[in-house]
């Protein structure tokens, strides 16, 4: 007879969790990475008009000075929430995703003047969000 009892745990499962885990320390950095390069791009959309060029005829078309505010607006809070998900406040998870997607519907709205840029931050949301919500901090 053997005196090993036998486990019920994977270790798939652990090792999914641990770089979940990881991986969402590092959702929380680039959210706030995320949010100080859209407060500059609010600034530099405030401080010059020129700065940005568009064609003509975009659908989602505002003022480069609404688009400046609604980019510093968001940077600001992105902040705020990647520092509150560092923290690990559990409300900082929920609100996480939901910044990244409004900040997801912003830098979609934004591709005609800054597309390269808008398609990055786009996938560095979708990277955000995937990290917080595959993270269970109860199997880490």
């Amino acid at each position: 007879m053997s005196d090993r009892t036998p486990t019920t745990h994977s270790t798939g499962g652990g090792a999914k969790q641990g770089f979940a885990a990881g991986t969402s320390i590092a959702a929380a950095i680039i959210l706030m990475t995320v949010g100080i390069l859209q407060i500059f791009q609010g600034i530099s959309a405030l401080a010059d008009d020129n700065f940005f060029v568009v064609g003509p005829e975009y659908v989602y078309q505002f003022d480069l000075t609404t688009w400046g505010w609604i980019h510093l607006i968001i940077g600001i809070v992105v902040v705020l929430v990647g520092l509150a998900l560092l923290t690990g406040a559990t409300w900082a998870r929920v609100c996480a995703i939901i910044i990244a997607a409004l900040s997801i519907i912003a830098n979609f709205l934004w591709i005609p003047w800054y597309p390269m840029w808008s398609i990055l931050i786009i996938a560095l949301d979708v990277v955000v969000i995937w990290a917080i919500s595959t993270w269970d901090t109860e199997k880490v």
